[in-house]
């Protein structure tokens, strides 16, 4: 990590780094290797283009500090502590970018030298949502950011005998339908368990334009799952792969 103790290599003077566009993984040599590995018996989505997910899908600027927390996540040889600080980093990120998505207001205030100064506010009524247990892993990073917001909790796993995503637990705020949703859930795989929490949700009175999904890691098919079954749903995440890193939760939370 660059903040490590680390030998730099040179760079020639005069020689410039390209700049770097974010992209979707393909079979391209361009592609970096994936560094996990997927489960046995997994079907790799192909990977779909952004166009086909329209402007729903929402993608952090790629830079080189993204890049390496994103391949620190991957690399199975990562420590727990590396692991979970790399992760705060890369949830930080994700929930100031999905800040930026709600609405505000113009406002005026006065310096402490008596000057006008025009500036902005965020509008009230927001509220966090987590898919539990891994969007829990979340909810810190979103406290950070705003220390008053007030935070729901969705239970869902896999009924054992269908395998269908079912609900066992649920809790908002009151008036969860007046207020724009922060919907918390890290890995984006097959997309069923966020489009069960959204029906929840929406159950509940919450417009799908009211959502915001924040996830790190995404595949192509999750979600394109999540964005033809909600179209006014909005999906922030910072990579759109193949393989997703499923081993997240365990990692975090220390129980693999």
């Amino acid at each position: 990590m660059p903040c490590h103790n680390q030998q730099l290599n040179s760079v020639s003077s005069g020689q410039e780094h390209p700049m770097k566009q974010v992209r979707f993984a393909n079979n391209s040599s361009s592609v970096p290797a994936v560094l996990n590995s997927p489960e046995p018996g997994d079907v790799l989505p192909q990977p779909v283009n952004q166009d086909s997910l329209g402007p729903q899908l929402k993608l952090l600027p790629l830079n080189d500090q993204i890049r390496e927390l994103q391949t620190i996540i991957r690399d199975k040889s990562t420590s727990r502590g590396d692991f979970v600080f790399c992760a705060d980093r890369l949830i930080r990120l994700v929930v100031e970018e999905g800040l930026n998505q709600l609405p505000f207001s113009e406002c005026t205030v006065t310096t402490p030298t008596g000057y006008k100064y025009e500036g902005v506010k965020f509008e009230r009524g927001n509220c966090g949502v987590s898919i539990m247990r891994s969007g829990e892993a979340m909810e810190q990073g979103l406290r950070d950011c705003c220390r008053s917001i007030r935070i729901g909790k969705i239970l869902i796993q896999s009924d054992e005998e269908t395998q269908k995503a079912k609900v066992y637990y649920a809790k908002f705020p009151p008036d969860v339908y007046r207020r724009k949703v922060l919907l918390m859930y890290p890995i984006l795989s097959t997309g069923n368990t966020v489009i069960e929490a959204v029906r929840v949700l929406i159950e509940h009175g919450v417009q799908p334009k009211h959502i915001i999904l924040l996830s790190l890691f995404s595949t192509p098919h999750g979600a394109k799952s999540i964005v033809q079954e909600f179209p006014d749903i909005t999906i922030l995440t910072t990579e759109v792969h193949p393989v997703a890193p499923t081993h997240f939760g365990q990692r975090y939370f220390g129980t693999d």
